[in-house]
Formats: structure tokens, sequence, C-alpha cells
């Protein structure tokens, strides 16, 4: 079984920036990719982002794109997330999650059902 650790969360003025971490440990770490949702309160959770663990390929939802970059540390076993001009409405707690699932495109790594192992979720608030 993986553990996911997210940190970095915190609060931040609009306008700032936040990076985010996932560690993952445990015994065996074979994975496609590795993800980054956000719930908001009262609100369903959403995709954010997506890195293809081998090739580093990325995919944003249209929210982020452009402020948000997923990136990955093979060798730590870690997945970071900038957000940089945060909005209020990025406010949410973040999750990061893995994916031991093969997709050809990476679109249906944007279900939360692609997806095996979770993390516990760091709080991101964005004040106006």
């Amino acid at each position: 079984q993986v553990q996911l650790v997210e940190s970095g969360g915190g609060l931040v003025q609009a306008g700032g920036s936040l990076r985010l971490s996932c560690a993952a440990s445990g015994r065996s770490f074979s994975t496609d990719a590795m993800g980054w949702f956000r719930q908001a309160p009262g609100k369903e959770r959403e995709f954010v982002a997506v890195i293809r663990w081998g090739t580093g390929n990325t995919y944003y939802t249209g929210s982020v794109r452009g402020r948000y970059t997923i990136s990955r540390d093979s060798a730590k076993n870690t997945v970071y997330l900038q957000m940089n001009i945060l909005k209020p409405e990025d406010t949410a707690v973040y999750y990061c999650a893995r994916s031991r699932h093969y997709y050809r495109e990476l679109e249906p790594y944007g279900r939360s059902n692609a997806y095996d192992d979770w993390g516990q979720g760091t709080q991101v608030t964005v004040s106006s």
C-alpha cells in the first residue's frame, strides 16, 4: 500500500503563490500518473492537474492552466503543485492522488475513479 502525504498549504493573499508537495511512501510505487484535486466548501471534488509519471506529460483543468504547474521528482517519489496568481476561488482542500491505471490520453485522469490512493488533503486559503 502507498501512503500519500500532502504539505505546503496555508493562507495567502490574492495574487500570491504557494507550492504544494505530495510525498509517496510504501512498499511498491508502481505508478502511471499522479494528480491533484481540490474540494471547496459545499462543492464537489474537482480535478486540477495530472502528470504522467514516466514521461512527465501534464494536463490541467482550464481554470488553472497558465497559473499552476505540476511536476515530479521521481527519485523522491514526490509530486509538486506550484500555484501562482492565486485567486479567492482557488480556496479549497487540495488532495493528491495516485493512479495505477494506464490511459493513452491524459483526459481520463480527470475522473476521481481513475485513482487508487489519496492523501489526506491540505488546506489552501486565498484571501481577497
